[in-house]
């Protein structure tokens, strides 16, 4: 009797005890269970147990036996987003990003997904059209599609996410017009609440609709640069008085440059490699400038404008390939922020007078193909002068640097591994600067898509970056390295990232999902000079896979 008691008080803690931790949903479990068959290279975890609830699965977040959130990023998955996905109806948060074996088209049963919040699909292999059912989702406030092979157009139902913050569509392949609001649907101006408008590198065709923005928006950043776009800038684009940086390069726009001068705010501006004509655009009074390009299009022939002597955060001025004569302004080479000035191939003249007052940031000036005759060279510069291609190079400077074919070396501020000498590692690992001891990184590549400078000389700013990465993912000190930072073909900052342990040679998967979310999402803030990025993950490798 005494052993039947014991016995039946077993079963009844036992009970209370699946009671208080629940099992998960059963719709939820089949789901998992589901996915746990198509998808590879999954975190072991996921065998553990049949209950990812109760015996809790790496990736998995639950609350109330429901699933809430599922992260697996940088896993090495390998397989398909299957319909099944859109049976964990209570999930806020899906990040499947870099998983570039992740591949097929996106289910429209996403769009069952009625309490998802963040979408980060980012960095895999999917293709084929974004599904016009992700317009369901009406509380997402994150959605980051970047980096896959997505075709089609931009589905008008986004238009219906008015709580969307954050939109990157970039680098895929995506074709078709902008889409806006029309009578019998929506369309993006509707998305009043967004900062972010990442769309560059795709085929967009067509005008930028005047209607995609108003006054009541609060767009921060409007990226559509390598595109196919074609027409004129709106002139409502200058009621957006929110917008800090605008990328409108390397498409075929034109007309006139008007109604920028609205946009005081903007810090970046970039219309390179378009078709623009009439004279060049006024910027008077857009005093948080840092960086101007607006190499390759057709202005008119002029002067250089006041603005070349009067913008005080100046620090990049490109105006490659255009319309300028006349003498180039002393006033320039002595604004307190300025690093580099690229005006060759223009039809500058005269005397080349660079005056006694040159800003110590001043690392580059490039005045080749002008038509100067004489140089006026001052004992306060002695950093990069390029003067091929000019009448001065006939004349008795023609034997010194700066009429000589130069290659520019950047300053090498890549991690050094210098106290860590005559160590060598398997190839399947990396030496951390930090232990000097062989291990596993979590690495990838983190692209600027708008940093405020071109100058990759200042080694200190990448040591700031450097801090900032460890601070954020609680590593040591030295625990990041920073590999060959580079503007690309696109001016975008390219920087080699490894994040190595502190306490172990390997991370384990619960920590690669969190720094790969944070990556993705952009939860992770660098300082402010280097702006927008995205990551590309290499998958992470688990010692012994």
């Amino acid at each position: 009797m005494a052993m039947m008691k014991l016995l039946l008080c077993y079963l009844i803690v036992s009970m209370a005890c699946h009671l208080v931790f629940s099992f998960t949903d059963p719709q939820d479990a089949t789901v998992l269970q589901s996915l746990k068959q198509q998808w590879k290279n999954l975190p072991p975890s996921w065998n553990y147990s049949n209950d990812p609830c109760g015996t809790p699965w790496e990736g998995v977040t639950c609350s109330n036996s429901r699933v809430k959130a599922l992260a697996l990023s940088s896993m090495r998955l390998s397989g398909k987003l299957s319909d099944d996905i859109g049976g964990l109806t209570e999930l806020a948060s899906l990040d499947l990003s870099f998983n570039p074996d992740l591949t097929g088209s996106v289910s429209s049963r996403l769009g069952d997904l009625r309490k998802l919040n963040v979408l980060i699909l980012a960095g895999c292999g999917l293709s084929g059209t974004i599904p016009s059912e992700l317009g369901n989702l009406s509380q997402l406030s994150f959605l980051a599609l970047n980096s896959n092979n997505f075709t089609g157009e931009i589905p008008a139902s986004l238009g219906n996410l008015t709580n969307l913050y954050w939109l990157d569509l970039s680098n895929n392949r995506l074709s078709g017009s902008i889409p806006v609001s029309t009578s019998t649907g929506p369309g993006l101006d509707l998305l009043k609440k967004a900062k972010h408008f990442h769309f560059s590198k795709n085929q967009l065709l067509g005008e930028i609709p005047a209607s995609l923005f108003s006054s009541g928006m609060v767009l921060s950043h409007l990226l559509l640069d390598g595109n196919l776009l074609t027409g004129e800038i709106p002139p409502t684009l200058g009621n957006v008085q929110t917008l800090e940086i605008l990328r409108l390069d390397n498409n075929a726009l034109g007309g006139g440059v008007v109604n920028l001068q609205n946009l005081t705010n903007l810090i970046e501006l970039n219309l390179a490699s378009n078709n623009f004509s009439g004279p060049l655009p006024d910027l008077i009074g857009m005093n948080y400038l840092n960086y101007v390009n607006l190499s390759n299009n057709s202005f008119q022939p002029s002067q250089a404008p006041a603005w070349f002597s009067t913008l005080k955060p100046l620090t990049t001025l490109a105006l490659e390939n255009g319309p300028l004569q006349g003498q180039v302004p002393q006033q320039l080479f002595s604004l307190p922020q300025i690093q580099i000035v690229i005006l060759r191939k223009n039809a500058f003249n005269d005397t080349l007078d660079m005056g006694n007052n040159i800003s110590q940031q001043l690392q580059l000036v490039d005045l080749q193909n002008n038509d100067i005759s004489s140089v006026t060279l001052s004992s306060g510069y002695s950093k990069t002068l390029l003067l091929m291609g000019n009448p001065v190079c006939a004349s008795s400077i023609a034997s010194t640097s700066y009429c000589q074919p130069q290659k520019r070396s950047a300053t090498n501020c890549s991690t050094s591994l210098a106290n860590c000498r005559n160590i060598t590692c398997p190839s399947d690992k990396k030496l951390s600067p930090q232990t000097c001891a062989c291990a596993y990184p979590y690495e990838g590549t983190i692209i600027f898509r708008a940093p405020s400078f071109m100058d990759t000389a200042n080694c200190s700013r990448f040591h700031d970056l450097q801090i900032s990465l460890e601070m954020k993912f609680g590593l040591a000190p030295g625990a990041v390295v920073l590999l060959n930072p580079h503007f690309n073909i696109d001016d975008y900052l390219q920087v080699g990232l490894g994040l190595f342990p502190t306490t172990r040679n390997f991370f384990n998967s619960s920590e690669i999902q969190r720094m790969g979310f944070e990556l993705s999402s952009e939860t992770f803030k660098p300082p402010a000079e280097f702006g927008p990025y995205f990551f590309i993950a290499v998958p992470y490798k688990f010692p012994g896979q």
